[in-house]
């Protein structure tokens, strides 16, 4: 679950209730329109002097130089052309990609699995969004799993057993075994035809559940189907404002993905899987080990490659809408990425162990091209760094064309979610590239070393 990372205490005091505001309080409304007109501004001035400043000569010297830096350029450029036209025609999919519509026909039986975990407050307004959902009550099954909270969780989920009796099944450990376990016994008691995962810090919209289970019905093949996640506290802080930019792009990869039937990571948040796709993997998904060690985190990541050796597709519904909170402070951030990062590592070499079989007919070109491409990405960073470094050394006005290049590269990813959402807070987008890139760019390489750590976890 992401969202709050605290300590076990048995001194925790309960967690706030938050509601999707939407309104700003008076303060963000004031950093809203001060940023609104500030980055603009900034990056008029930018762009004003990338172009104005000095011109490209001792740039030029450096690259001709007989350096390292001589090669990186021509690297470089192959990659970066490669990249543009896998972005071309990912832009191509995406604008192709559709939701499969609702059926009002005949409807599978659903399990909705809720692990929670000191969530206190949060995981009572996760089952109420179930209960309030838009789905046959006599075919919906709700377990809540208290994973050994030390906090006021287990009153909550008493509470909402009282008043949903005949919806509600609950589970109580008596310690914290973690979130995987937490799920299994959800999936094993679990009577459903689909079950379905939804966090104990998430809400989902009251037809989320109908839209979810739509690709199912509709492709024998379709193993899991990955919800819409947004911003829960989208307005609650800075913070929560770029990452529910951030959160919003991830439809322009989770729907360019649906059209080869590979989306990579179906969310915990909110995600549906087929009973004959999850129970075959579910002992495997269990015990799984990765250099010895036992993986416990990004079960969501781990799942998901299973069904999809297992030759099943995958696939992004858009209209599936879950609210799910995120962290509101740097090191909650970092906690976050440092799960996901170290789940990709991994996730990244089990899948590579069978992208070049024949596990499934078809689908399997794209695939193998999405994920060298990704896998090369952060390395060639590093190397570019150290070309970039030397650059401004010799060329110090070469640091206004590159704050410029990050702007503008951000803008361009940004189109996508100027078009899903039709509003200015693709401004801090902007501020969130430059936030990730000088501040962030450490968790991929501590993840790799740290792959096999539990630490700096949620649970």
């Amino acid at each position: 679950m992401m969202g709050i990372f605290l300590p076990k205490t048995e001194n925790r005091k309960p967690k706030t209730i938050l509601r999707p505001a939407a309104h700003l309080s008076l303060k963000m409304q004031w950093l809203d329109w001060g940023l609104k007109l500030l980055v603009p501004a900034l990056l008029a001035l930018l762009l004003a002097g990338a172009y104005h400043f000095g011109s490209l000569d001792a740039y030029l010297q450096l690259l001709n130089s007989r350096s390292y830096g001589a090669f990186l350029p021509a690297l470089g450029a192959v990659y970066a052309l490669v990249v543009l036209l896998f972005q071309l025609l990912r832009t191509v999919l995406w604008a192709c990609y559709r939701p499969y519509p609702r059926t009002d026909g005949l409807l599978p039986s659903v399990t909705v699995i809720i692990p929670a975990y000191n969530e206190g407050a949060m995981v009572e307004q996760a089952l109420n969004s179930v209960a309030a959902a838009v789905y046959p009550k006599e075919k919906l099954e709700v377990i809540c799993i208290d994973d050994g909270s030390t906090d006021d969780t287990w009153d909550y989920i008493a509470r909402a057993k009282t008043r949903y009796p005949h919806l509600l099944k609950t589970v109580r450990f008596p310690a914290n075994r973690g979130k995987k376990e937490a799920l299994y016994a959800g999936f094993t008691q679990a009577r459903g035809e689909i079950l379905v995962t939804l966090d104990s810090d998430s809400i989902m919209e009251k037809d989320a559940l109908g839209h979810l289970v739509a690709p199912l019905l509709a492709d024998a093949q379709m193993g899991a189907v990955a919800g819409n996640v947004k911003v829960f506290n989208r307005n609650q802080s800075l913070m929560g404002k770029m990452q529910a930019v951030r959160f919003v792009n991830l439809d322009y990869l989770r729907a360019s993905q649906s059209l080869y039937r590979t989306v990579i990571c179906t969310p915990g948040s909110l995600s549906a899987y087929r009973r004959e796709a999850l129970t075959p993997v579910l002992s495997a998904w269990r015990r799984q080990t990765f250099l010895g060690a036992p993986c416990y985190h990004t079960e969501d990541r781990a799942l998901t490659n299973f069904i999809l050796k297992a030759g099943y597709y995958t696939y992004y519904q858009r209209t599936a809408v879950v609210y799910t909170l995120v962290p509101e402070t740097y090191l909650g951030v970092c906690r976050m990425y440092l799960r996901w990062e170290r789940g990709n590592v991994r996730e990244s070499c089990v899948q590579l162990g069978y992208l070049f079989t024949r596990y499934r007919r078809k689908y399997r070109l794209m695939p193998i091209v999405e994920f060298f491409l990704s896998q090369l990405e952060y390395p060639l960073t590093l190397l570019f760094l150290g070309l970039l470094a030397a650059s401004i050394i010799a060329y110090p006005l070469m640091l206004f064309k590159f704050l410029t290049a990050v702007a503008v590269a951000s803008l361009l990813n940004l189109l996508y979610y100027i078009w899903l959402e039709r509003d200015l807070d693709f401004i801090y987008g902007i501020i969130y590239s430059y936030y990730a890139f000088f501040l962030l760019q450490w968790i991929y390489p501590y993840a790799c070393v740290t792959v096999r750590h539990r630490g700096w976890l949620t649970r």
